[in-house]
């Protein structure tokens, strides 16, 4: 496991709280992020494709980053989803990021026109890198189901050539665990943090030197998640993994966001966590009766939120 990781350890890929009218309910997300911190999340992954950021305008997103430090959560462990298809808006976001105190930005790759070259990809990250300036990390976003633009190792070595220190770290949402180990093999050593978004990969990824977690199912599951990471290698953390691997098998039976919602605001009590901006549809009774069962089988309990 890398142990000297800026944002080590589990970080939730946060849902971002709406209103019946699909405006952001900041109040309602800052308390959900502090209930996170409290229970297991080391650092939060706002602004990503959980959190519906695609979904979401620049002015939005903005206040959404204003909001929650406003409303006292910590910036030094958010880790903002920054990354868009226009290079001045990644600027202004990861400037603004820097400018709240978080530490780190996570970046998708340019995603709208399909099969880039390396050279354009290094091209884009280096255009915004040098424009951002600054002492914030750069964290790159490997989706390809989403983005169809995948950073393959030669790429992300390139990257750490030019801008040492900065290109810090990926989350690898590929779901492929060879590719997350890869990215592990070949630059963990060098300081490189290597994380998950398959909350059943955390135990397998800290045992070949990744730096933990950022993922959808810890909105849920964070608590399980941090008994994995502070039992990295030993037996109570690979037992613990298999009620984590549960978890996220359980959370993916149905569609991801609105399930999340629909867990959330099961737990809560609070019905308004289900508001979300289509296309994103809120579950069938049937099918959140379906995804309620199968949560519960993993037997874990949620800590009420305060």
């Amino acid at each position: 496991m890398m142990s000297n990781a800026l944002y080590g350890g589990v970080n939730a890929a946060v849902l971002t709280a709406m209103n019946a009218d699909l405006s952001i309910d900041l109040d309602r997300m800052a308390a959900h992020s502090k209930w996170l911190l409290a229970n297991g999340c080391n650092g939060l992954g706002v602004l990503g494709t959980t959190g519906e950021a695609n979904s979401l305008g620049i002015s939005e997103r903005i206040a959404v980053m204003e909001g929650l430090v406003e409303r006292g959560v910590p910036a030094g462990v958010m880790m903002p989803g920054t990354g868009t298809t226009a290079i001045t808006d990644t600027v202004l976001l990861t400037r603004k990021a820097e400018s709240l105190g978080c530490r780190g930005a996570l970046l998708l790759p340019p995603f709208f026109y399909k099969n880039p070259s390396d050279d354009g990809l290094f091209a884009y990250f280096s255009e915004v890198i040098e424009r951002v300036g600054g002492d914030i990390k750069i964290y790159l976003y490997h989706f390809p189901a989403q983005s169809a633009v995948p950073f393959g190792i030669d790429l992300i070595g390139r990257l750490l050539k030019a801008y040492p220190g900065k290109v810090k770290g990926i989350k690898d949402s590929s779901g492929d665990f060879a590719n997350t180990r890869a990215y592990a093999d070949h630059y963990a050593k060098d300081g490189f943090e290597v994380f998950c978004g398959d909350d059943g990969a955390l135990h397998d990824l800290l045992n070949a030197g990744g730096a933990g977690c950022i993922t959808a199912a810890a909105n849920v599951g964070s608590a399980m998640s941090a008994v994995v990471y502070a039992n990295w290698n030993n037996a109570k953390g690979a037992e613990a993994q298999v009620t984590l691997s549960a978890i996220r098998k359980a959370v993916v039976s149905a569609p991801l966001i609105p399930g999340l919602k629909a867990l959330i605001a099961r737990h809560t009590g609070n019905p308004a966590w289900q508001n979300m901006r289509p296309p994103h549809m809120r579950l069938s009774a049937e099918a959140a009766t379906k995804l309620y069962a199968a949560f519960d089988a993993c037997g874990l309990s949620l800590a009420k939120a305060a």
